[in-house]
């Protein structure tokens, strides 16, 4: 199942079986409060992990392009991605969507006969793009998806497939598998250029819309609420798509390594804590069992740095001195 009309806020009153009815001007996909609907399960597919925009040099096979840009290079071939937004309504998911392709690398939006002009230029689009402002400033705003469509050989709607007949709805990751094969593939069998879709908050995109598309991509939700606003939408399409094409490598680790304790600190700590238990009165020294042994054992397992080590002991020390003063 792929996207249907839900029924939020002011949302036209649409259902499944309207829509089998409507013929070719009936529209596909969200509500007017932002919101598509998906639902299918998925299982990604495997890839490597990606290191490329790291220090070191990418390794032979290496499928993205450099960081920032909406050129992807995978197997030798340059992959334009453009995301296309058709008669959007709300100022505030034109930012959202510029924000989530910000992260994910990407810049080349287009909007289709926006419900606003100025739409790029309005407050809530910049509040909502929170620094993507870059990615607004490049956009484009065209009247017709023809205009939209320059340089772009693959089309991928995210909505319902059309009953009679249209393109095939998948998951994303396993189209974009799918799509981009492996890097030993030929590169003429991959596209120069991508394109996703997205309909209106309230319509979704229509029906001629979907049919111009080689797929259409299904999100996979929980079955009992699958309710996605725009932009959230972009923004898990753009990461599937970013990790198909390599993905971003993990920053380094912040946190500098702290040196392990040695056997000498881990065991005059023992010493410590074994004179701390005995005056607390939890260890017997006339029967001590296996306790410090275990305490050890326990201790070796955890691999204590030093820093961990003075605290032990300071642990050890406020116990002594809190036995003392009991005692006096």
């Amino acid at each position: 199942m792929g996207c249907i009309p839900l029924r939020g806020r002011g949302a036209a009153r649409v259902t499944v079986e309207e829509l089998g009815k409507a013929g070719p001007q009936a529209m596909l996909g969200g509500d007017n409060a932002g919101f598509y609907r998906f639902t299918i399960s998925n299982t990604p597919p495997k890839r490597e992990p990606h290191p490329a925009h790291t220090a070191e040099p990418a390794p032979p096979g290496c499928w993205c392009g450099p960081l920032g840009g909406d050129a992807q290079r995978r197997g030798g071939t340059l992959m334009h991605t453009r995301f296309i937004l058709i008669q959007t309504s709300h100022a505030g998911n034109v930012g959202g969507t510029a924000r989530a392709m910000k992260v994910m690398g990407f810049d080349d939006l287009v909007l289709v006969a926006p419900r606003w002009a100025n739409v790029l230029r309005r407050e809530e689009t910049i509040q909502r793009a929170s620094g993507a402002n870059d990615v607004l400033a490049k956009a484009r705003i065209v009247d017709t998806l023809d205009e939209a469509l320059d340089g772009i050989e693959h089309l991928c709607a995210t909505a319902m497939t059309p009953r009679d007949f249209g393109p095939p709805t998948r998951h994303p990751r396993e189209h974009f598998a799918a799509l981009l094969g492996t890097p030993e593939a030929p590169a003429s069998n991959r596209p120069g250029g991508v394109a996703f879709l997205f309909g209106s908050e309230r319509f979704g995109m229509r029906i001629e819309d979907v049919y111009r598309c080689h797929t259409c991509l299904s999100i996979p939700t929980d079955p009992l609420f699958g309710s996605l606003n725009l932009a959230a939408a972009v923004q898990l399409i753009s990461y599937d798509w970013r990790q198909a094409l390599g993905g971003y490598a993990l920053p380094p680790a912040s946190t500098p390594e702290r040196p392990l304790a040695d056997a000498k600190a881990l065991a005059g700590m023992l010493q410590h804590l074994e004179q701390a238990l005995v005056a607390v009165d939890f260890l017997d020294p006339e029967a001590p069992k296996k306790l410090m042994p275990r305490l050890n054992q326990l201790f070796n397992r955890a691999a204590p740095t030093e820093e961990e080590i003075h605290i032990l002991r300071g642990v050890a020390k406020a116990m002594l001195q809190t036995a003392a003063q009991a005692k006096r």
